[in-house]
């Protein structure tokens, strides 16, 4: 792994990971022109270090929530003891629920993970999906606005949104477009669909890195001489994905997620069309 491949690499997860283009995807795109280009492959560890890169971006950015959730967790567990419970439920307490339930379907992807990595290595079906991820965006600046937020939520709407985050796993579909499309279309909030997306990612990204990471350690897969070399890329993953963030609020006010529609189907088209002249 050279200084400029981390660099490339992390800015390309900072990018990805969070405006609703499809990081795996972007990634699998870059790992396969770069090994026709004679660049070896990313190892697991340096792919699980990027996403813990992008997971600081999204406690920098939402630390205020978090902390809440952390306190009413905590507060949550004492009133369970006591057999108490607030009336009406605090909004961190509830977002607690909403989280875990919407966190619930990415189970049923479990026993077909490896099934669904191994996509990635398919660039045909990488292209593929990231113009459905265009056709999603495209549909979600035509959805009605909705009013919903963790007050008034139901479970049902964050499972459907849990789904589409299952979906996502898929690579070139992109988590954050999907799950935030979702929430749109069960009626959420526009800004409280961005909000809730990044705040379902964290276990998400968590759960998936410790089994990423097992199978690193197992595997013996680990370059220590690296890691500072990794360390970069994930400096540079978690300062962009931090200023994406920040855009991609704004840009939810707006209702112009339509924008990265056009782009996902260009990057879809132009990669089918390369890797069919360069096969």
């Amino acid at each position: 792994m050279s200084l400029l491949s981390s660099i490339l690499l992390g800015l390309i997860q900072g990018l990805a990971e969070f405006l609703p283009i499809s990081s795996s995807g972007h990634l699998a795109i870059a790992e396969h022109f770069l090994g026709q280009a004679g660049v070896p492959a990313t190892p697991d560890f340096f792919d699980v270090l990027l996403h813990l890169g992008t997971l600081v971006a999204v406690f920098a950015a939402y630390w205020q929530d978090i902390r809440d959730m952390i306190v009413e967790l905590i507060d949550g567990v004492r009133d369970l003891v006591r057999g108490t419970t607030p009336n009406p439920i605090p909004p961190a307490r509830r977002m607690i629920l909403l989280i875990i339930v919407g966190t619930l379907p990415l189970f049923v992807v479990l026993p077909v993970k490896d099934l669904v990595e191994g996509l990635s290595g398919n660039i045909y079906f990488v292209a593929g999906a990231l113009i459905v991820t265009g056709f999603l965006l495209f549909a979600s600046d035509r959805v009605k606005k909705g009013r919903k937020t963790e007050r008034s939520a139901k479970l049902l709407d964050v499972l459907l949104v849990g789904i589409a985050q299952a979906i996502a796993t898929c690579p070139g579909i992109s988590r954050s477009g999907t799950t935030i499309t979702a929430g749109c279309f069960v009626g959420f909030d526009r800004k409280f669909a961005v909000r809730f997306s990044f705040l379902l990612s964290i276990p998400a990204v968590l759960g998936a890195n410790i089994l990423t990471l097992k199978d690193a350690i197992t595997e013996n897969t680990i370059i220590v001489s690296e890691i500072p070399v990794y360390l970069v890329g994930v400096a540079v993953a978690a300062v962009v994905g931090y200023i994406c963030i920040r855009l991609l609020k704004m840009i939810a006010d707006k209702g112009k997620f339509g924008w990265f529609a056009y782009y996902c189907w260009a990057v879809g088209l132009i990669v089918l069309a390369l890797t069919l002249v360069l096969k």
